[in-house]
């Protein structure tokens, strides 16, 4: 899973020197503006930030579901069971004071 998150980072991060190569381009040999070609710009990146927000939530599920079919204890299970512990240590306690 990792390496299918890592290839997925790194073609956004190709796609996006790549557009940003090709927009230069364009505009050192006229065919852009410098406003036409910040425009372009920021389009890119706002769907590089979209297309990584989509990741992000892809990734999450993934891992959300990988730790359900591991039936791995969450961590409000953990916390439930420390506070029993707590109480028990506490009450057995008691008793020990009480005799």
């Amino acid at each position: 899973m990792l390496e299918i998150v890592r290839k997925a980072l790194l073609a956004g991060l190709g796609a996006q020197e790549k557009a940003k190569e090709l927009i230069d381009e364009l505009m050192k040999k006229g065919e852009l503006s410098q406003t036409e070609g910040a425009k372009l710009m920021k389009e890119v990146m706002e769907k590089v930030e979209k297309g990584s927000g989509e990741v992000d939530k892809k990734v999450a599920e993934m891992a959300q579901k990988t730790l359900e079919r591991l039936n791995l204890p969450t961590r409000k299970d953990v916390e439930a069971l420390e506070k029993n512990v707590q109480e028990l240590t506490a009450r057995l306690k008691r008793l020990e004071e009480a005799k």
